[in-house]
């Protein structure tokens, strides 16, 4: 059981055996700080005692052991500190605080009768203050001494002890993680775990929701699908983009289920030592089989389940590798009765073993998608409804200026928002305060007092003003929303643009995106008749996309209706190209061919545009930002200005320096 599970049990104050061990570990300790036992005593011959120490006066208490023949000898307090005691025993054990002064000296005196009569001569004849008397029996004697020597190793055993039932059951420290190393570290969240998330807090996600939903009724109500024959999935993989949302459908699940969770990460079950990946996912499935009906949720998978035999590393890899087969082996090792299902998260399904992804293992795979219009208008709603937004706030709005965006951005972008209104000591988070937050998030923190040389500014106003130019005239290339020329991160100048949210894109669509991409450099080429650095982002871009053109979409007349991509993951090229040297050189040459034809385009379209183009670097210098508005004014209306699906912010092209 989970540490929270066992709050509640300490809330009654049930006896904690681990106070016994403390009480006998102090009654020891006291015992040996107390105890007047003789043990380690000096031991002194009985003519020494007579000549030398008893006559000097320095004797305090004899006490005489009859059935020993012994004597305890005890010296007074100031003699301690003498030479001619400097072997002497001071203390009964380290721990004395005075209270426990044991005898200094131990003697063997033989005849009980002589030894009386010697000291009773020399007392009576140096006229000593000292005292003798007979103590109680030697046996008793031999117990106190035998239990003063056991108490530091009965001490030692105890502590011991407790660590060794520490690490027994699980206890914190590397010690128990000696101990524990094979064990599995899922949490269990059960139905007295207190989990929040429920599917009502998922906004968007319809579809991946509608599938976990009905792995839920799968537990709650097994005989609606196995009364036609029908059997319950063993596995379901949640496949998606980072920040999307499979984790928060897992706690969803663990909150809705009412059925014991097991929660763990990929790699918990990594471990420098040879076989622990295996006995932990060993352990994981005994401990949901004894819990059943139960789910199991591994997050980030891919940390155990690569493709095997990719690699001729061994080692590391070998471990993993087993680890991974141990979980093959569970996974279609318990029936469909058992009611155990495991759920997995990843964002890169493409490198995950074939054999992991088989029916029979992962029998669904759900795809978590990133958010539409309509989903992120409802994942604003969740997430605006902490926060004091002004009045009239319109949420469509928002969804409109983030397309591309993750749940996880969007929970940002509010967070933000409401850091920078607070920064501007407002009482509300107003639509600016939103529009600031994303500008923030895609292109960087404002640097206004970054220092530019006045001609290096001209051309950033140029370069942006090209791009704003090209994108505005083109049919298919995503209108601007805003330009500007204030550097933001590592950026001297930055746009953003209106895309369309498409599932397919045609080859006009992606030509004219290259081609506004190159309208700055083209800007620069046109004014200045020479071109700068501060393209890299763009030629990455066009680079990419052109790539894209050739070698995957199939959209080049020359190659031809081939893709050379896996989107599997499970390629067999991995030391040699799927294509021939002469295909080689045809790919590099129509890739470059497209790029230098867009390149050109892009001049032409400045030149024959100039003014307008010298008139809108003239206002970024004087406003240092511009606006949709601004190009209408310049330039009319777009040939196809129709309102995009979602208006956005978003595809940033920045200059760097």
């Amino acid at each position: 059981m989970n540490k929270d599970a066992r709050k509640p049990q300490r809330k009654r104050g049930g006896f904690n055996f681990y106070w016994f061990y403390g009480i006998v570990a102090g009654g020891l300790i006291l015992f040996s700080i107390f105890s007047n036992s003789g043990s380690g005593a000096r031991k002194m011959s009985y003519d020494e005692f007579l000549d030398r120490v008893l006559p000097s006066g320095d004797v305090k208490r004899i006490e005489i052991l009859k059935e020993d023949a012994k004597a305890k000898v005890f010296l007074k307090k100031e003699a301690l500190s003498k030479e001619s005691y400097s072997g002497a025993r001071k203390s009964d054990n380290i721990f004395s605080t005075g209270l426990g002064t044991g005898p200094q000296y131990v003697i063997n005196y033989g005849d009980l009768g002589k030894f009386q009569e010697d000291i009773a001569a020399i007392k009576s004849d140096k006229r000593l203050a000292f005292s003798y008397d007979f103590v109680g029996n030697s046996g008793m004697s031999v117990i106190w001494e035998a239990l003063g020597w056991l108490s530091f190793p009965a001490i030692f055993f105890i502590v011991w002890l407790f660590i060794l039932r520490r690490m027994s059951k699980g206890g914190a420290g590397p010690a128990g993680q000696i101990f524990n190393i094979g064990r599995s570290r899922a949490k269990l969240f059960d139905e007295n775990d207190n989990v929040r998330v429920t599917f009502k807090d998922i906004a968007g996600l319809e579809g991946a929701k509608q599938e976990v939903e009905e792995i839920v009724e799968f537990l709650k109500h097994p005989d609606r699908y196995t009364r036609l024959g029908g059997k319950i999935p063993k596995g379901a993989l949640l496949v998606g983009l980072p920040g999307t949302g499979k984790t928060l459908l897992a706690k969803a699940v663990a909150g809705e289920a009412k059925v014991p969770f097991f929660s763990l990460s990929g790699s918990d079950f990594v471990e420098m030592f040879v076989g622990v990946g295996a006995s932990r996912v060993r352990d994981l499935f005994k401990q949901a089989k004894e819990k059943a009906p139960s789910i199991v949720f591994i997050d980030e998978i891919d940390a155990i389940g690569r493709a095997r035999g990719k690699s001729h590393i061994t080692g590391a890899n070998d471990e993993r590798e087993n680890t991974l087969n141990q979980l093959l082996t569970e996974m279609d090792g318990f029936g469909t009765d058992t009611n155990v299902i495991v759920m997995a998260a990843t964002n890169r399904a493409d490198v995950l073993d074939s054999a992991l992804m088989r029916a029979g293992r992962f029998d669904r795979r759900i795809y978590v998608d990133l958010p539409d219009l309509k989903e992120r208008e409802q994942i604003f709603d969740v997430h605006l409804k902490p926060l004091k937004v002004a009045a009239g706030l319109d949420v469509g709005f928002l969804a409109r200026q983030t397309p591309g965006f993750s749940g996880a951005d969007i929970a940002n972008v509010c967070n933000e928002a409401a850091l920078i209104a607070a920064r501007k000591d407002k009482k509300r988070v107003d639509k600016q305060a939103f529009l600031d937050a994303v500008d923030r998030i895609i292109g960087g923190l404002e640097k206004k007092n970054k220092i530019i040389k006045p001609q290096e500014k001209r051309r950033i106003a140029f370069h942006e003003a090209g791009h704003a130019t090209v994108s505005w005239l083109l049919e298919h290339a995503a209108p601007l929303v805003k330009v500007t020329i204030v550097p933001r991160g590592q950026s001297l100048g930055a746009a953003w643009y209106l895309p369309e949210e498409r599932q397919i894109t045609t080859t006009e669509q992606m030509l004219d995106e290259i081609c506004a991409a190159l309208g700055g450099r083209a800007a620069e080429k046109v004014v200045f008749d020479n071109i700068s650095t501060g393209a890299l982002s763009d030629l990455e871009k066009v680079t990419k996309q052109s790539q894209a053109m050739v070698t995957i979409f199939g959209l080049n007349e020359k190659v031809g209706n081939l893709s050379y991509y896996d989107s599997s993951g499970q390629s067999d090229y991995t030391f040699s190209k799927p294509y021939s040297e002469e295909t080689a050189k045809l790919i590099d040459a129509e890739i470059k061919k497209i790029v230098e034809t867009q390149y050109r385009r892009a001049i032409e379209i400045l030149t024959e545009n100039r003014d307008k183009l010298t008139e809108l670097a003239d206002q970024l210098l004087e406003r240092e930002v511009i606006f949709k508005e601004d190009l209408v004014q310049l330039f009319g209306e777009r040939k196809k200005d129709e309102e995009p699906v979602a208006e956005a912010v978003s595809n940033k092209d920045d200059i760097r320096a």
